[in-house]
């Protein structure tokens, strides 16, 4: 059944759940019309009086921007899902799809698994049409989760703390807290049971302090966990936790704050109707079954070349010490002049007595010389292995090593 096909169906479902809605409205209306959630079997999954999915052809997004579109801050963000809007393609900022980038930066960076439904520029004038039929489903959810009856609030419009069984639960203040502690919905052994959340306001999750979630248990779906939201959805806002179930709001939805570099997860759907949803570093699975969480690979800060370490001796020497590499050269000198270069990563080590002495280290061997006398010594070593000089005599010494073998001088 392709998305046309089913949006048929979910006209329907509107026409049949508008006269439910009417039913439960009238006080001479057939009682069997205004049953309750509970009644009806809350461990039942929702749908419409026609038997087709409360939500229609949003059954598959994952998030929707209502008119106003979708914004993305933040990499690790990641729609497990479809995603759209009836507003134009430019409204989508800081994601990617499989066919198109929408206004990508290399610190926004959100990717989206499904398709992406919108107007022109980038969008077709069938996507803009599906995300229309989207945007209708959606509202016709909304009422529908509205109309149902006896919703109770246990906690006087603060859900922390609360351990919930399947219902209808409404606001009596209006708006629903999250906050303090963890709500947990126990499904007592039904993976069938239904929660829907009802608030003629607002919808707060969390703190700009401290995230929260919902924990579910006992069996318990997030594709059976509703939220119907008279205004706006804020969820987590200090980054961070997990929320589950579908939100539709009227007037739209944020999920964390900018600079929080913790993912924000929600096992569940962000429908907006009328207004933009704005995520950072944000995780949203439309199948409630958690994506992977982006992880970013800390960058390591480069590592400074280690300081040479120079110690002359008393006599009228010069000593000139130079390292480009992360080794140490440690010289001792009683007499002459030494020049010691060093650019690989390993040691030098000189004692010198008198004499001229040139030492060149490219590689990463280690270099330990011992001049006693006032002969030239001259090593090259640009190998990697390690390099031992000892030298007694009077005479000339010039010594090169390239290879990654031992070298000792004289030889043992």
């Amino acid at each position: 059944m392709n998305k046309f096909t089913k949006s048929v169906l979910g006209g329907i479902g509107v026409l049949m759940a508008s006269s439910f809605i009417m039913a439960c409205s009238n006080p001479m209306a057939d009682s069997a019309g205004a049953e309750s959630l509970s009644s009806r079997g809350a461990a039942r999954s929702l749908t419409l009086l026609d038997g087709s999915p409360i939500l229609g052809m949003a059954e598959s997004f994952a998030v929707f921007g209502g008119g106003a579109g979708i914004t993305n801050q933040g990499t690790l963000t990641a729609i497990k899902g479809d995603m759209g809007t009836t507003g134009a393609s430019t409204m989508i900022t800081g994601f990617h799809s499989a066919s198109f980038s929408y206004a990508e930066t290399p610190l926004n960076v959100g990717a989206v698994d499904g398709l992406v439904y919108t107007d022109a520029p980038q969008g077709s004038a069938e996507d803009f049409e599906i995300a229309k039929a989207v945007a209708s489903d959606a509202l016709t959810a909304f009422n529908y989760l509205a109309s149902l009856p006896d919703g109770t609030d246990p906690g006087a419009g603060q859900l922390g703390g609360l351990t919930l069984i399947p219902g209808v639960y409404k606001s009596a203040s209006g708006a629903f807290l999250l906050t303090g502690s963890d709500l947990t919905l126990d499904a007592q052994g039904d993976a069938d049971a239904v929660w829907v959340f009802q608030m003629a306001s607002s919808l707060t999750v969390g703190t700009p302090l401290e995230a929260r979630s919902v924990i579910l248990v006992n069996g318990a779906q997030a594709s059976n966990v509703y939220w119907q939201v008279g205004s706006a959805a804020t969820v987590n806002g200090a980054g961070g936790g997990i929320m589950a179930g579908t939100i539709i709001a009227s007037a739209g939805m944020t999920f964390s704050t900018a600079g929080n570099a913790s993912a924000t997860l929600l096992n569940g759907r962000a429908l907006s109707l009328f207004a933009a949803v704005t995520m950072v570093n944000t995780v949203i699975a439309a199948d409630g079954v958690s994506a992977a969480v982006p992880v970013e690979t800390p960058v390591e800060p480069p590592v400074e070349p280690a300081s040479p370490i120079t110690i002359s001796g008393t006599s009228a020497a010069n000593v000139v010490a130079v390292v480009a590499g992360g080794g140490f050269i440690v010289v001792e000198n009683n007499g002459g002049l030494v020049t010691v270069t060093e650019t690989g990563t390993g040691t030098i080590d000189i004692a010198n007595d008198g004499g001229l002495m040139t030492a060149t280290n490219t590689g990463n061997g280690l270099m330990t010389i011992n001049s006693t006398a006032t002969g030239t010594v001259t090593v090259t070593n640009t190998g990697n292995g390690r390099v031992t000089i000892n030298a007694t005599g009077a005479e000339v010494i010039t010594i090169t090593h390239t290879g990654d073998e031992d070298f000792t001088y004289p030889a043992l």
